[in-house]
């Protein structure tokens, strides 16, 4: 059975649910305008929480080449949308990955793909910067590896405390990365 074929009767089940929920604020699901809104919600769901059927290790080893590089590799801006785990709102930003190769590189993609991996999760900031620090680490053994991830939530923005333009920023390292000489290179590189 593929996935389609698997996922059909779960956004069917989602549908079912946001058409009760729908009538519990008090609208008509059967209004022409929310007609499919049931399915186009389970429909959306499904693609924004795709992250649990990935494998991020394998997504870094399905590109993992032998390199006698050993000086920083830094992809930085990598743009990620995630829904957090306590509201089930968006949180969005970038994403900034250094790391310092022993002996093996990846594809350069791949490290893009393994964020939106764990971006497409029901998710805090703190975790998944985290988790893709020690993928990183466990998939390829650098020398090192450092993260930065700088998102805008929409929990604060649009209810609550409702802060517009804030940002949350945290980090995570390893290896290389405890000398404060070597992080500094990487937040002045990620500047730019």
């Amino acid at each position: 059975m593929d996935n389609k074929t698997t996922a059909a009767p779960v956004q069917h089940e989602i549908s079912l649910h946001v058409a009760r929920i729908i009538e519990l604020m008090g609208e008509d699901p059967q209004r022409e305008g929310l007609q499919r809104t049931p399915l186009r919600v389970a429909r959306a769901m499904a693609e924004l929480t795709s992250g649990y059927a990935q494998n991020p290790i394998e997504i870094l080893n399905s590109a993992k080449f032998h390199e006698d590089y050993r000086q920083m590799v830094i992809v930085r801006d990598i743009n990620f949308y995630s829904l957090c785990e306590h509201h089930v709102l968006p949180f969005y930003g970038r994403v900034h990955v250094a790391y310092i190769p022993n002996g093996q590189v990846t594809g350069l993609s791949k490290i893009a793909r393994v964020v939106d991996c764990f971006a497409r999760r029901l998710q805090i900031q703190e975790r998944m910067t985290k988790q893709i620090r020690e993928c990183i680490q466990e998939a390829l053994s650098p020398l090192g590896v450092m993260v930065v991830v700088e998102a805008q939530h929409m929990c604060m923005q649009m209810r609550g405390v409702q802060k517009q333009g804030s940002y949350t920023t945290t980090s995570d390292f390893c290896g290389a990365f405890n000398q404060a000489k070597t992080r500094e290179e990487f937040l002045q590189l990620i500047k730019g």
